[in-house]
């Protein structure tokens, strides 16, 4: 089959965002925790292939291997939550607010027009964790690649990004379900810990009524100066 990465979905303005492409990439598994590995900056509006490939699946441009998955058996850390107004509250400590190195990004990015982009504003707690508020718009509704997109940001304001641009490396994410239109949920970020330029997040997704959406860990890769 072929997947096509629309514009509106990416992270950098030439690539597709990590976590929208992942979830893409990981529905070709089925349910249950996916490990996604970007190898390459996802292409927009070009036809990318998905086959099959050893245990799991490839997405490849040509000769290019654009992303790699496979089931995980791992169980993924929880980043527990926080009530939504407390989460709506962080928005004032969004780094991203003056220091975002991709404005333009589909769930996080600040240039991005509501009913357009996620919108989501991650901003840190006293403990580290980030949290956010994702008011959810009746086209994102029900699509379990969009809850890939949702916990993918928040972890990497956890590490965090601003200043210092980061990508999605590999994620790893279960989504046991979707939110509804117009529900409003919390999506939480904590940083694990770090080695040389490769930084480990975890986030987790809650409905309005406290119900688990998904939890993912990731590895975000610190890009290096004109990188």
């Amino acid at each position: 089959m072929t997947i096509t990465v629309a514009p509106r979905f990416r992270g950098p303005d030439e690539s597709g965002n990590g976590g929208y492409v992942s979830g893409r990439v990981a529905a070709a598994l089925g349910p249950g925790p996916v490990t996604v590995t970007l190898r390459v900056p996802p292409p927009l509006e070009q036809p990318l292939t998905l086959a099959p490939s050893g245990d799991g699946v490839r997405l490849t441009s040509g000769d290019a291997v654009i992303a790699e998955a496979r089931k995980a058996g791992d169980s993924l850390p929880v980043v527990e939550p926080v009530p939504v107004a407390r989460a709506r509250t962080t928005a004032a400590r969004y780094g991203g607010r003056h220091r975002h190195p991709f404005p333009h990004c589909f769930v996080c990015g600040t240039a991005r027009e509501p009913g357009d982009g996620m919108r989501l504003q991650p901003g840190r707690l006293d403990d580290g964790r980030t949290a956010c508020v994702w008011s959810v718009t009746a086209d994102l509704a029900g699509r379990t690649e969009i809850v890939w997109a949702a916990l993918d940001c928040p972890g990497g304001w956890a590490a965090p990004i601003e200043g210092r641009p980061m990508v999605l490396g590999r994620m790893t994410a279960s989504v046991s379900a979707t939110p509804a239109a117009g529900e409003e949920v919390v999506v939480m970020g904590r940083l694990l810990g770090h080695e040389g330029r490769k930084y480990l997040t975890a986030t987790t997704a809650y409905g309005e009524d406290g119900r688990e959406l998904g939890r993912a860990s990731a590895t975000w890769i610190l890009l290096r100066p004109g990188g």
